[in-house]
C-alpha cells in the first residue's frame, strides 16, 4: 500500500498530513498528486465528494507557490460559501509549516470591505465562489494575471447553481498560461464544454467510473404509496438506531411540511431551503455539524456545499428529477473511509426509474421492506441489549447501591422483571406500532376494482381557467385542506369560473367541511353539492386517488386510439 511519503511531497506538507492523522491517501490522491507535481498538463478529476479532492489538488499547490512573491498564483473556484470556506480552511491546514502563506475566501452573503483588504493585501491562494469573485473583478479589486492554477471544484454543481456567465467571464480573465484542474462527480454537456473551451489537452484521472457512486455506499428502495410517504419514513428513522442523516425533498414547501411533521411527533429535525438568510442557515448548518439536531430536511440546491463527513444515511423523500443529483445526493454519506445507506422512497408510478438510476451511478439498488411495527421493536430492543451487555460495570461504584435495588425489586418475578425493564424504555414505540398496518404495497398484478359511480358525490367549487387551475391543483388543494393523501377523487371537469370534482361518497363530508371558507391565491372557496345530475364541462383525467398528484392528465382518445380533435 502507497504512502504519502512515496508521493514526493516536501517535509513541511508531509508533518501536516501526518497531524491531521492521515496515513495513506486514497486512490485519486495516489494518482492526482504525483501528476500534478511531475507534470505541467490540465487536468480533469472524476470523482465522488468525500474522496479526498482537497488534499488531491490542494498538496501539489501548496508545493508550488511561490511564498516570496505577493501575488496571487492559485484560484479555487466552488460553487458555495460553505464548501469555499471548508476548503480554504483546509488549505491553510495544509499549509501551515509553510512560512509567510497568505490564503483567503471571499463569497456572497457578506460585506465587501473585509474581502476586498484581503484582495489588496496579496493572497497566495484566493478560494472564491463564482458570483463574488465576478463582482470583485468588475470592481478592478482581483487581479488574476499573475495566476498559475485555476481549479475549478465541483463544477457540475456551479453549473447547476447558474453560474454559467460567471465562470466564463472569470476563465476569460484569468492568466492564459496558467494551469486548470476541473473537479466533478460528474460530466454532462456543460462541463465538457467548459474543458473544451478552456483547457488545453486534459490528462483525465478518474476515480471509480463515470457518474459512478461511492463503493463505500449501499443503495435501498421502499415502494410505497403516497399517501404513506411520511409514515414510512418515520418507520426508517425508527428503525434505524443512532441515524445522522439529510433526507433531501424536492420542493421547499415539503421540507417546511415534513419538518414540522417531524417536531409535531417528537423528532428533533431542522429545515434547510432557499427562504433561509444568511445567518440562519449558518445557524442551521452549525447546529447539524454537531449532530444536534441529528435530522437535517434539505432540497438539493440548499443542501450543496454543506459538507458532513460521518453521515449515516441519505433518505431521498423524493427521487431527484436529474440521476446526477441522486448521485451527489448519495455522495454525502460514505464518505472518508467510512459506510453509509442512501434510501429512497418511491412511488408507486416511479419504478421505472430505478433501472435508470442503477445503470448510471453502476451499482444495483436493492428493493427493501418498510419495517412493521414488530421489526421496530425489535431492532431497539436488540440495539439496547447490545448497549447492556457491552457497558462496563464499575463494581466499586455501584456496589452501595445494589442491596437497595435488590429491596426495591423483592418480590418481582424474572419474567415481569424483563416485561418491566422493555416497558420503561418501548412503552411509545409499544403504544404507537402495536397495532399499525403494513405499508408494503401489494404487488399484485390484478387491477383494483374501479369505484361504482353511485359511491361518488360532485361538488362545484368556484375557482376554475381564469384562476389557472387544474387538475393537479384541486387534488393538492383538496390535500392540503384536509390534511390527507388518502381521499378519493373521481373526474375533475374544468370551467371558466368554477370547476366540479367527483368525491368518494364516504369522504365527501370530511371534504366538504375542509373546503367551505377555504382560500385559494386569495379566492375564498364555496363549496355546492351538485345532486341528480352529471356536470357539465370538459373532463380532466381519470379516476384516481389524490395521493402524491395525478398521472398526466390524457386527451380522451376517439376511435382506433386516435386523440380527438375539436371541430
Amino acid at each position: 500500500m502507497i504512502s504519502f511519503d512515496q508521493l514526493g511531497l516536501i517535509p513541511a506538507l508531509l508533518d501536516a498530513i501526518s497531524a491531521r492523522g492521515f496515513e495513506t491517501p486514497t486512490p485519486i490522491q495516489a494518482e492526482m498528486i504525483p501528476f500534478l507535481l511531475t507534470e505541467q498538463r490540465d487536468v480533469t478529476g472524476l470523482a465522488q465528494t468525500g474522496t479526498g479532492k482537497t488534499a488531491a489538488f490542494g498538496l501539489p499547490l501548496l508545493q508550488n507557490i511561490d511564498l516570496s512573491s505577493r501575488t496571487t498564483q492559485a484560484l479555487i473556484l466552488t460553487p458555495t460559501r460553505e464548501l469555499g470556506l471548508q476548503v480554504s480552511r483546509e488549505i491553510a491546514e495544509y499549509g501551515a509549516n509553510l512560512p509567510s502563506l497568505r490564503t483567503t475566501a471571499v463569497y456572497g452573503g457578506a460585506p465587501f470591505g473585509a474581502q476586498i483588504r484581503d484582495l489588496k493585501a496579496g493572497p497566495h491562494i484566493i478560494t472564491a465562489t463564482p458570483g463574488r469573485l465576478k463582482d470583485l473583478l468588475d470592481k478592478g479589486i482581483a487581479d488574476l494575471s499573475a495566476l498559475r492554477f485555476l481549479v475549478l471544484d465541483e463544477a457540475d454543481q456551479m453549473l447547476d447553481m447558474g453560474f454559467k456567465d460567471e465562470l466564463d467571464a472569470i476563465l476569460a480573465a484569468a492568466n492564459p498560461e496558467r494551469r486548470t484542474l476541473l473537479f466533478s462527480a460528474t460530466m454532462p454537456p456543460e462541463v465538457a464544454r467548459i474543458a473544451a473551451t478552456y483547457m488545453t489537452d486534459p490528462h483525465e484521472i478518474v476515480s471509480g467510473h463515470k457518474n459512478q457512486s461511492a463503493g463505500t455506499v449501499t443503495h435501498y428502495y421502499y415502494r410505497v404509496h403516497a399517501h404513506d410517504k411520511y409514515e414510512a419514513l418515520k418507520r426508517l428513522i425508527d428503525v434505524k438506531t443512532g441515524m445522522y442523516a439529510i433526507i433531501f425533498c424536492r420542493t421547499r414547501e415539503t421540507v417546511k411540511d415534513i419538518t414540522a411533521r417531524l417536531s409535531r411527533d417528537g423528532y428533533t429535525a431542522d429545515a434547510l431551503h432557499g427562504e433561509l438568510a444568511q445567518s440562519q442557515r449558518d445557524t442551521v448548518m452549525s447546529r447539524f455539524r454537531e449532530g444536534n439536531p441529528s435530522l437535517l430536511v434539505a432540497t438539493d440546491v440548499a443542501a450543496r456545499g454543506l459538507d458532513v463527513n460521518n453521515l449515516t444515511h441519505v433518505i431521498h423523500y423524493d427521487l431527484p428529477d436529474e440521476v446526477s443529483a441522486y448521485t451527489h445526493r448519495s455522495g454525502r454519506t460514505g464518505r472518508a473511509g467510512r459506510s453509509g445507506a442512501s434510501l429512497a422512497l418511491v412511488h408507486m408510478r416511479e419504478g421505472h426509474r430505478i433501472a435508470y438510476i442503477e445503470r448510471t451511478i453502476g451499482r444495483k439498488m436493492e428493493e427493501a421492506k418498510i419495517p412493521r411495527g414488530h421489526d421496530i421493536c425489535e431492532a431497539r430492543l436488540m440495539e439496547l441489549l447490545s448497549r447492556v451487555k457491552e457497558v462496563e460495570v464499575n463494581e466499586e461504584s455501584v456496589g452501595p447501591y445494589l442491596q437497595a435495588v435488590r429491596d426495591s425489586l423483592a418480590g418481582i418475578e424474572r419474567e415481569e422483571l424483563l416485561q418491566r425493564f422493555i416497558s420503561v424504555e418501548f412503552n411509545r414505540f409499544l403504544e404507537q406500532y402495536a397495532d399499525a398496518p403494513d405499508l408494503n404495497p401489494s404487488l399484485s398484478k390484478t387491477r383494483p376494482k374501479r369505484m361504482e359511480a353511485d359511491s361518488m358525490v360532485w361538488f362545484r367549487l368556484n375557482i376554475g381557467r381564469r384562476q389557472s387551475v387544474l387538475p393537479p391543483q384541486i387534488i393538492g388543494l383538496i390535500n392540503k385542506a384536509t390534511d390527507s393523501g388518502n381521499i378519493n377523487i373521481g373526474r375533475i371537469n374544468i370551467n371558466t369560473d368554477s370547476c366540479e370534482v367527483q368525491v368518494d361518497g364516504a369522504m365527501a363530508r370530511q371534504v366538504e367541511d375542509a373546503l367551505a371558507g377555504y382560500s385559494y391565491q386569495g379566492t375564498r372557496i364555496r363549496v355546492e353539492r351538485v345532486t341528480n345530475q352529471r356536470p357539465a364541462g370538459k373532463q380532466r383525467g381519470p379516476r384516481r386517488p389524490a395521493g402524491n398528484g395525478p398521472p398526466q392528465a390524457r386527451r380522451p382518445k376517439g376511435r382506433k386510439g386516435k386523440p380527438n380533435r375539436r371541430n
